[in-house]
């Protein structure tokens, strides 16, 4: 009897997923070893930058021997195994199951830095969402809280100083964006944002800057005044402190022209 070609398609199937079946049930089967030995086979794989390998193997350690010191630190070594392989949400919820079952271990201050350090790779350009920047800065700044005085926290410092940064450019995008469509106080408020929360990073000159132009576009030269003499004060040598001088003498001349004592500045400010 012959079959039909959709009778014969079905068989395949069949057999098919038979055999997938079968090999994944010995894939997964359960293989009992001592423990020490599967905990080397995954430093092995670590060691040859199999990560995906290691981290079958550490879970591994995990499965077969629950509650020992050997399935805590594998713990730790998955995450990290994650993050080397850059599957660093991976990285964050394993390290983050080793700290809810761990709270107080000796891994902890690495468990914490590794969800920083995750969070810290995946920050995007300022053009895009920053909310893994925010995440970022709260797990830097979780890092230092917890662990000061450590390497830990100095470098969780070290990159809490590059998250400002980013933070900062990300509101200057949005304050420009405001500012070329005319809409100053909505750009007023992103100007001040930096220089009130961001006022040791690389944006804060242009950002009193970008305040004068907003404050002079509002009829508020009193404001425009008060926000460059704090750029002449702290960024005097600045490009943006000249560009302000410039804005508000009205002289038009780019900032060419040398701001001196006999200026606005100086019949307002003592220094």
């Amino acid at each position: 009897m012959k079959l039909s070609l959709v009778g014969s398609v079905a068989i395949m199937t069949l057999v098919l997923a038979a055999c997938s079946s079968n090999r994944q049930a010995r894939e997964l089967a359960y293989v009992e070893r001592p423990v020490e030995a599967l905990y080397n086979a995954a430093a092995d794989e670590m060691d040859d930058s199999d990560y995906i390998s290691a981290i079958e193997l550490f879970n591994e350690v995990e499965r077969q021997h629950p509650y020992s010191e050997w399935a805590r630190r594998s713990t730790l070594m998955a995450a990290y195994a994650s993050y080397r392989s850059r599957r660093y949400d991976d990285a964050i919820g394993t390290a983050q199951r080793y700290l809810s079952l761990n709270p107080a271990g000796e891994g902890a201050p690495y468990a914490y830095h590794l969800i920083a350090l995750s969070y810290f790779q995946q920050i995007v350009d300022v053009g895009r969402d920053q909310r893994t920047t925010e995440l970022a800065r709260d797990a830097l700044n979780d890092v230092v809280r917890r662990f000061p005085n450590t390497d830990y926290a100095r470098d969780a410092q070290l990159k809490l100083d590059m998250v400002s940064d980013q933070l900062a450019g990300k509101e200057m995008e949005i304050g420009r964006w405001y500012l070329r469509r005319n809409q100053h106080l909505a750009a007023v408020n992103r100007f001040k944002k930096v220089v009130d929360d961001y006022d040791t990073t690389t944006h804060t000159p242009e950002a009193l800057h970008r305040l004068v132009e907003a404050y002079l576009s509002l009829g508020l030269r009193g404001e425009a005044v008060a926000a460059a003499s704090v750029l002449q004060y702290n960024y005097p040598e600045s490009d943006w402190y000249r560009a302000s001088y410039s804005l508000v003498e009205g002289g038009g001349d780019g900032g060419q022209q040398q701001a001196s004592s006999d200026g606005w500045l100086g019949r307002i400010t003592p220094w």
